[in-house]
């Protein structure tokens, strides 16, 4: 999948690789050494209890927290970003928090978002994907949980990021959303993009799996 390197200049995303990660929590070691590499195309599933250090991964893989040990990289066939903030500006977060104001509308949200990622992208077709077309002007308070989720999935196909990182990406939906969520996935990993997912729900399409210990 293309993305730009340092350099402004498009390339193309070869793998992320993480090495000898330790991750402590408090007086809580919640994983120690952890090394994986998910190549171009493959999607990774987070599995494993609460408490494993599941979202703290993902966190740590998209620059939010620092581990206490390793390292982890996102490489292209022009250059390799290893620290936070590079790695940041190849990677697409869908968390908890669906970053909906609450005034604004799903269209302008989406336009928001476009010209924070400079995507420039085509937002009816962000949000007809999302089926959220017939309440693409109603401001966002109204939404249910679920079309807050599709308006966060929307947000996450018009980012144009290279590696995507998913937390629970399947909580407050149905199941036609279940399945809006296998088919952007899918198409992701064919255009050659990266996903990795925490869930503790099959994602419905074809992945590495990875189980992290702990307890609850």
């Amino acid at each position: 999948m293309p993305v730009f390197n340092r350099s402004g200049r498009v390339a193309q995303l070869q793998f992320l690789t993480v090495d000898r990660l330790t991750a402590i929590r408090g007086q809580r070691v919640l994983f120690r050494d952890l090394s994986f590499r998910v190549q171009a195309g493959q999607v990774l599933s987070l599995e494993g209890p609460n408490g494993a250090g599941k979202t703290t991964l993902l966190r740590m893989i998209a620059g939010l927290m620092a581990p206490a040990a390793g390292t982890i990289a996102i490489a292209t066939d022009a250059d390799v970003a290893d620290d936070s903030e590079e790695r940041g500006k190849r990677i697409g977060w869908l968390g908890h928090l669906d970053g909906a104001k609450s005034q604004l509308t799903p269209r302008e949200a989406l336009a928001f978002y476009a010209r924070l990622y400079d995507t420039h992208g085509a937002i009816d077709e962000a949000l007809a994907l999302a089926g959220l077309t017939k309440i693409a002007d109603l401001p966002c308070q109204y939404l249910s949980a679920g079309q807050k989720k599709r308006l966060a999935l929307a947000r996450l196909k018009l980012s144009g990021r290279a590696v995507w990182l998913l937390d629970e990406p399947l909580s407050s939906l149905d199941a036609e959303g279940r399945k809006l969520v296998a088919e952007i996935v899918s198409a992701h990993r064919l255009y050659g993009g990266i996903v990795i997912a925490a869930t503790h729900e099959p994602l419905g399409v074809e992945c590495v799996r990875m189980t992290l210990g702990g307890g609850a």
